[in-house]
């Protein structure tokens, strides 16, 4: 059985990048998180604005981005 997350809307796989940004954005507890492009329509942001936001957090040394 496939045990990588996966989107809750579009079940999308996700990488790492996306489960921090669900967590340092929405909670740090969540169990169920949206892909790069469900997080975007959920935070009225861009993809890209996304992505940089991550790059950013790894930056300053965010665990949730290691």
């Amino acid at each position: 059985m496939d045990k990588t997350p996966k989107c809750r809307v579009c079940e999308a796989k996700l990488d790492k990048d996306a489960i921090g940004l669900n967590k340092k954005l929405i909670d740090k507890k969540l169990a169920q998180y949206f892909c790069l492009e469900c997080l975007s329509a959920h935070l009225d942001v861009s993809v890209e604005d996304l992505i940089e936001k991550a790059a950013e957090f790894k930056e300053q040394g965010c665990k949730l981005f290691l």
